[in-house]
């Protein structure tokens, strides 16, 4: 067999790809993979470690989940961190810090006190935190200078969790892992080829044609995890031209160090976008990032301006994209959200309107605290459903049933790199006739070894006095 023919063919290594790369090599009886990436080395996108919110996402936290997605997350992450946590360089990838979601005002606290209650069973680290017990964790969002903050708060959160991670270096491990399995195994090929851009991708006698600057790549089936590019790709193949694009960018501020861990705000439901939350910088020490803003631009990977081409040919501007695109400008909450978004990437004026916005989580933070973060943020590909005229925010996935799948938007995010390819793999598996060690990928990935009881904290409210 050439080098460049494969029984399976990913094209992107970011975490995605990388994962999915790391999975059919390790546990599936697939013989040769190929790995092809436009950049010189893996994870230089959305999961470069500057251009994304670094968050472990467990489901318990985040309060736009419904107890059922808040599992299937809870899942996806234990395959994260049962996999890093047994590398040698697992402290430069996942990292344990506090964690919280802060309600403000009696609203948001009843909100996270029926949540408490109908998650508790099924996060036992879980706590209900009062405003003492914030205090000992994150004494900067309880405390306005020596006085504790004059309105109501309450918290769910723990602090004993792997919560952050460097998801590029999680990308370099899953890469360097899979070349390690195949290179332990003399019936597995495993070829990795940076510095190759995609010309284009066909199919000739079920056989995927995958051109690049001089080199033609066969397979026999093809997955893409490169982004907003995947849906590109789609379209050159003729699938998914009911999809359009919306890329949303996200920007961050920086601060002193006044958070301890990860601090996330309750989601408005009527805003399909993610809550501001600040957090430790994995890769700065000493500062507070806060963010992300959300911000629409016309380009598929941030600071790229020669993607702008790329977002034309699949944004597809018709009546239907306007339409979704109209709707949403109709609701007050999106359409102010939206405007005051725009204006927090305006200079001069940026700092002081998103001081309005951090002060809920640190009430005594000052506007000279704060400082733009240049080159920080990336973009989420959000797709818009033409033929249901409706924005797409959750996991974005074109399955061909001909062994190809196009990836734009894993849910969420980073987190569900794992699992994402688990799925991928049993899909590609069935279509090539190969098989999956279920025993070890369940082994290694999904058995849980902590023991909880998850009666320990049914009902309790956390004080000052016994917070742990």
């Amino acid at each position: 067999m050439s080098s460049n023919q494969y029984d399976l063919l990913i094209v992107g290594a970011g975490v995605s790809g990388s994962a999915l790369l790391y999975l059919s090599t390790k546990y599936s009886s697939i013989k040769s993979i190929g790995l092809i990436e436009k950049y010189a080395a893996p994870a230089r996108v959305n999961s470069l470690s500057s251009n994304n919110s670094q968050t472990l996402h467990c489901g318990d936290i985040e309060t736009n989940y419904t107890l059922d997605k808040a599992l299937k997350v809870q899942r996806a992450a234990r395959m994260l961190r049962n996999y890093a946590i047994v590398q040698a360089d697992a402290h430069h990838i996942i990292f344990k810090y506090p964690k919280m979601v802060l309600g403000v005002g009696a609203k948001e606290c009843d909100l996270l006190k029926k949540r408490y209650e109908t998650f508790s069973a099924h996060y036992p680290d879980l706590q209900l935190l009062d405003k003492k017990a914030i205090a000992r964790i994150e004494p900067n969002v309880s405390m306005n200078g020596d006085k504790f903050r004059s309105d109501e708060i309450i918290a769910l959160g723990s602090t004993d969790e792997y919560t952050a991670v460097d998801f590029e270096a999680l990308a370099r491990s899953l890469v360097r892992q899979a070349q390690i399995e195949a290179d332990a195994c003399a019936e597995k090929t495993v070829d990795v080829h940076y510095n190759e851009i995609v010309d284009d991708i066909r199919i000739e006698d079920g056989v995927f044609i995958v051109e690049t600057q001089g080199v033609c790549y066969r397979a026999r089936a093809l997955v893409a995890c490169a982004g907003g590019h995947s849906l590109k790709l789609a379209h050159d193949m003729g699938y998914g031209h009911h999809y359009s694009v919306l890329p949303i960018a996200g920007s961050y501020y920086f601060s002193p160090h006044v958070l301890n861990g990860k601090v996330y705000t309750v989601q408005n439901d009527a805003l399909p976008f993610a809550a501001i939350h600040g957090d430790p910088d994995v890769l700065v020490p000493g500062t507070t990032r806060f963010g992300p803003t959300a911000l629409v631009l016309p380009i598929l990977e941030r600071y790229n301006l020669k993607t702008l081409p790329d977002f034309l040919q699949v944004f597809r501007f018709d009546r239907q994209v306007a339409k979704v695109l109209w709707d949403l400008l109709r609701v007050s909450d999106i359409r102010n959200y939206m405007f005051k978004n725009m204006l927090f990437e305006i200079p001069f004026i940026r700092k002081w309107l998103f001081l309005k916005e951090v002060k809920k989580i640190v009430p005594s933070l000052k506007l000279g605290d704060l400082k733009f973060a240049k080159k920080v943020g990336g973009i989420r590909p959000q797709l818009i459903d033409k033929n249901n005229g409706k924005l797409l925010m959750g996991e974005a996935k074109i399955n061909t049933g001909i062994g190809a799948i196009f990836n734009m938007t894993p849910s969420p995010g980073g987190t569900s790199c794992l699992e994402n390819a688990e799925i991928d793999l049993r899909t590609i598996a069935q279509h090539l006739g190969e098989d999956i060690d279920e025993v070890t990928l369940q082994k290694d990935l999904l058995v849980d070894d902590d023991k909880h009881n998850a009666d320990d904290f049914s009902g309790v409210v956390i004080s000052g006095d016994d917070a742990i």
